[in-house]
């Protein structure tokens, strides 16, 4: 038989419902909520890994998006595979590619239209910083001067490995806000 190792409370007291029932009414005493907390940390957990992407793909990074998606690297087995096509319905828009400024206030239109909490993810040295293009007088110089960006995934085009990274990235973000007592807002370290 396998014994359970939790540091503060030794494997003995595991047989003894009654331990853990002092434990809950104790903590209940000093104020804090143990079924709360636990579903809060549920529903963080749910919503890190269900996060509907909006694709805005411009260019080459597109078609690692599209690799992404694909059998062989199955976004699907994190939760991203429910690409939307329309901002109501998206949690995280995925920029892939080069911006230009005449694109800028249609990005700026869709990233108005989600619905909070909404995250933007910068995909390819494009959407980061203007890639090869940085110099030119019609690309937008990085996403977050149009939009604040919570991951950037630099590469040119990035690999779909780096593609994935970049959503963990996302997941571990999302992860840490808290749902219940305020509005989604990361949690302090006495939390």
């Amino acid at each position: 038989m396998k014994k359970p190792k939790i540091k503060s409370i030794p494997y003995e007291e595991f047989v003894d419902n009654e331990t853990f029932e002092k434990l809950v009414r104790e903590l209940n005493e000093g104020g804090s909520n143990v079924v709360v907390a636990s579903l809060d940390d549920l529903i963080d957990w749910g919503r890190s890994n269900s996060l509907w992407p909006l694709t805005f793909a411009t260019s080459c990074c597109g078609i690692e998006f599209m690799a992404v998606c694909a059998a062989r690297y199955d976004i699907a087995r994190f939760g991203f595979e429910v690409t939307r096509n329309s901002p109501r319905q998206a949690d995280v828009i995925l920029v892939s590619g080069t911006i230009t400024n005449k694109m800028a206030p249609v990005l700026k239109r869709l990233y108005d239209q989600m619905a909070d909490p909404k995250y933007v993810v910068a995909v390819g040295g494009c959407a980061v910083s203007g890639g090869p293009f940085r110099k030119s007088y019609h690309v937008v110089n990085g996403v977050d001067n149009i939009i604040p960006v919570d991951v950037y995934v630099p590469g040119c085009p990035p690999r779909p490995e780096a593609f994935l990274y970049g959503m963990m990235q996302l997941q571990r973000k999302v992860k840490i806000e808290k749902f219940f007592g305020g509005v989604n807002r990361k949690k302090t370290k006495e939390e």
